[in-house]
Parts: structure tokens; C-alpha cells; sequence
């Protein structure tokens, strides 16, 4: 059976990214965050993001029309007792997380499938959190998310055979390709990107090479279409210290210890695109500047 009406909790980048993703494959979403300020700027970004496609002629102003009226706005978890499935995207933080699932256990009923788009928390420990552990799952969305089409489907603990097979058909639905992963800090994508990205970090910290042509050699060498540094601009500087710290803690390995360098920028406050300036300049757009930035590279 397919999957019809889905909520997501939390409308930051990667909230508003799955939930615009779903709206386009004809799924009705409910976008649920705690802040209504958060939830008017996911508004305009993903109407924004659709403007860009028309523009490409990707998609027509009627389409555009359809996939808004498929996204509801509300503040209230409540609206989520009759959702197919819930996908949670908030901060990546174990606390904020747990409180979160507490609310939707007591509100989805029991057969729904509970998922986190966690990157690098564990599923078991937020699923101990419900009174459905064999129907929580992670479902971990890559950026962007309308233009990658891997999803890793994390299996905690005492995730059921049922429940894994229930999302990866929702996968399919979507038109993405879901590998099966078994908990572990990091999973697969995000363990090895963020040792690239450190590792990028550290070359650049001892003077290897420019920051630009670090990038440049992974993007010609290795055929990636951005390179570590840009990539970790993308996705926040906050963001993947973050993840990072999270990482050395649960492994212990100084390979995931996170770069001086990088602690120095996001206590600056260059986090990258979000900021406007990380280890390269961004406009308003999002777009990377051509200017070096000469603070990082001295």
C-alpha cells in the first residue's frame, strides 16, 4: 500500500528539502515545526526553489501551483494522528530528538512508522524512547534532496523485517534508491564524507594547497561534482562539527577528531552558504563567488 500523507517535523533545510521532495511525487505533507517564523521562511524558500525550476523549465506554473497546495503549514503536532508515516528532521541533538518521539508515540497511531533523518545519532537510543522501537527506522536523506537519489534505511536494534520493507517500498515510491545499513555512528555517507572533509581541512590548514585548488583536484581527479570544503560549506560548518564531534566520541579515533581550523570558522560565525562566507563566498542565492576568501587561506 502506498503511502499517502506524511509529516515532517522541523522545517529547516533538510525538513523543507524531503517535504517539497514529496510534495512533488503527489504525497500530501504536513511541514510541522515549533517556530512560525521558521515555517514562513520554509514557505518562501520552497517556493523560491520552484521559481528556479520554472526557470530551467523543469516544471510549469500549474505543477508549481499543485505541489503547494499538497504542503500544509502548522505548528501543531496534534495534525499528525492520521499521517501514513512521519519523517522527523529537527536539530541534531540526542535530547531534542528523544522529547520529540515521546510527542509523536503518544499522538501517531501505534502500527505507524516512526523515522529520523538523523545523520549520525543513535536509532536504538531514540527508539527506547517509544513504546514502538520495532516500527521506529531511519530514513537518512542526503543533500539536496531533489537531487540526490540515495536514501540509507537504518535499521536499529529491534527494528522489524516488516518495517524495513514497508520503507523501503516508500523509497521506491519516491523515486530513490535505499541501501540497508545497520546502526553504526555515521552510518555509511556520513562516516566517510566527514574523514574526507577533516582530511581536506587539515591539507589546507598545512599549507598542501589553496582551498580552491583542493576542491579542484577532487572534482577533476575523482569526478565529484563539488569538493570537500564547498561541500562543507553546503551543508554548515555548524552543522558538520557537529556531526564530528559526535562521531570522535562515539569511536574514540583521532581520524574523526575535528580539524582546529574548523572549530576557529564556526566560532567566528563562518559557517558557509548560510552565513554567506565559509571557506569560500556565497551570495544571497547561494551561489559561490569567485572572490578567494584570503582570511581562510592565510
Amino acid at each position: 500500500m502506498s503511502i499517502a500523507t506524511v509529516g515532517v517535523v522541523g522545517a529547516g533545510t533538510m525538513g523543507r528539502g524531503i517535504a517539497v521532495m514529496l510534495a512533488e511525487h503527489e504525497i500530501e505533507v504536513r511541514l510541522i515545526d515549533q517556530a512560525m517564523e521558521r515555517l514562513q521562511e520554509a514557505e518562501k524558500s520552497i517556493e523560491a526553489s520552484l521559481d528556479k525550476k520554472i526557470e530551467k523549465w523543469a516544471i510549469t506554473q500549474s505543477e508549481k501551483k499543485a505541489i503547494l497546495s499538497r504542503i500544509t503549514y502548522t505548528l501543531d503536532l496534534e495534525e499528525l494522528h492520521e499521517a501514513d508515516l512521519v519523517i522527523e528532521s529537527v536539530y541534531e541533538e540526542m535530547e531534542v530528538k528523544k522529547k520529540v518521539f515521546k510527542e509523536l508515540d503518544r499522538i501517531c497511531a501505534p502500527h505507524i512508522i516512526l523515522a529520523t533523518n538523523t545523520s549520525t545519532l543513535s536509532l536504538t537510543e531514540i527508539a527506547a524512547e517509544t513504546n514502538r522501537p520495532e516500527r521506529m527506522i531511519g530514513l537518512h536523506f542526503l543533500y539536496p534532496v531533489d537531487k540526490i537519489n540515495l536514501v540509507e534505511i537504518i535499521r536499529g536494534l529491534k527494528t522489524s523485517h516488516e518495517t524495513y520493507l514497508k520503507a523501503s517500498q516508500f523509497v521506491e515510491q519516491i523515486g530513490k534508491i535505499g541501501i540497508q545499513v545497520y546502526e553504526s555512528p555515521g552510518f555509511v555517507t556520513t562516516r566517510l564524507i566527514l574523514t574526507l572533509i577533516n582530511e581536506a581541512i587539515h591539507a589546507l590548514m598545512e599549507g598542501v594547497a589553496t582551498a580552491e585548488d583542493i576542491d579542484l583536484a577532487m572534482k577533476l581527479g575523482y569526478d565529484f561534482a563539488r569538493g570537500p570544503l564547498e561541500m562543507a560549506d553546503r551543508f554548515g560548518l555548524d552543522s558538520v562539527l557537529l556531526a564530528m564531534e559526535q562521531l570522535f566520541r562515539e569511536y574514540g579515533d583521532i581520524k574523526f577528531r575535528p580539524a582546529p581550523l574548523l572549530r576557529k570558522l564556526v566560532r567566528a560565525g563562518q559557517l558557509g552558504v548560510k552565513s554567506g562566507e565559509g571557506f569560500f563566498r556565497y551570495n544571497e542565492n547561494g551561489e559561490r563567488l569567485s572572490v578567494n576568501n584570503s582570511e581562510v587561506e592565510r
